[in-house]
């Protein structure tokens, strides 16, 4: 899943120039984010997705997505308090390694959330749905 996602959102800001896609790295889940933030685009890089994969949007510094509301990334905090929930949450429960747990968390690393023009978020998707899935709601919100 996860290198289908960084190459999927390459194939959306080549078919969308004007599409902003921004990446937090989170190591949260299963520290699927162990290395540092110097260490995360060599990861892309050599090894996954590999291949000399180069990200095509802004990836930023890793970050908390869930637990306490002020070590949470304050993008997280707008997004999570604006949105509903796509999904069950985590189960099992003992992958959760954050405090206080909230009904709002962040399921899974590739959460996603789709914002309009105006800064406003129009949709939050589950860690699976596919990026090119949201073709039909990114051309909805550019003919806006």
């Amino acid at each position: 899943m996860t290198v289908t996602n960084y190459l999927q959102f390459n194939q959306l800001v080549q078919k969308y120039p004007t599409l902003v896609i921004l990446g937090f790295p989170c190591a949260q889940f299963l520290n699927q984010e162990p290395g540092k933030n110097g260490e995360v685009l060599n990861c892309l890089k050599y090894v996954r997705p590999g291949a000399g994969y180069v990200p095509r949007f802004t990836l930023f510094e890793k970050t908390n997505v869930n637990g306490n509301p002020a070590e949470i990334h304050p993008v997280y905090n707008y997004l999570r308090a604006s949105c509903g929930q796509p999904s069950p949450f985590i189960d099992p429960t003992q992958f959760i390694s954050w405090s206080p747990v909230t009904p709002v968390d962040i399921t899974w690393n590739f959460e996603k959330f789709l914002i309009d023009k105006e800064g406003m978020p129009y949709k939050r998707y589950n860690p699976t749905s596919n990026p090119l899935t949201l073709v039909g709601d990114i051309n909805f919100l550019m003919s806006q």
